[in-house]
């Protein structure tokens, strides 16, 4: 749970530095904000989990991360399509995103499979 808990943290703070440049520079304001909200809570549903009150709930955390991560991959995707971001800029984010989508089946899968 540490890596995925430092991961996730590390991403929230690299897409929250990313938001701030698309509203300072690019002056995108909308797609900016969906993928700020989603991709810095990857991170605090890692956190709730930690300390979640049973495996279900646990499970359900893990779930809510899940869908965040994938979300902030279609923000990225879009703000790419629509030349908002860079080539560059897309690749090094949704790189990392992948890997916390990975992370996170991974863990749900052992998750689910502990009785």
């Amino acid at each position: 749970m540490g890596v995925l808990k430092d991961k996730s943290y590390t991403f929230a703070v690299r897409i929250a530095k990313f938001y701030r440049i698309l509203t300072d520079e690019k002056r995108e304001y909308v797609m900016s904000k969906q993928m700020l909200r989603s991709g810095t809570s990857i991170g605090a549903q890692v956190r709730e989990a930690v300390y979640a009150q049973s495996r279900p709930d646990f499970i359900t955390k893990l779930h809510i991360a899940l869908k965040e991560a994938n979300e902030t991959l279609y923000w990225l995707e879009l703000m790419r399509a629509s030349d908002y971001i860079s080539e560059r800029e897309f690749k090094s984010l949704s790189t990392d995103c992948q890997e916390l989508l990975r992370i996170l089946t991974s863990s749900l899968k052992t998750a689910k499979e502990i009785k």
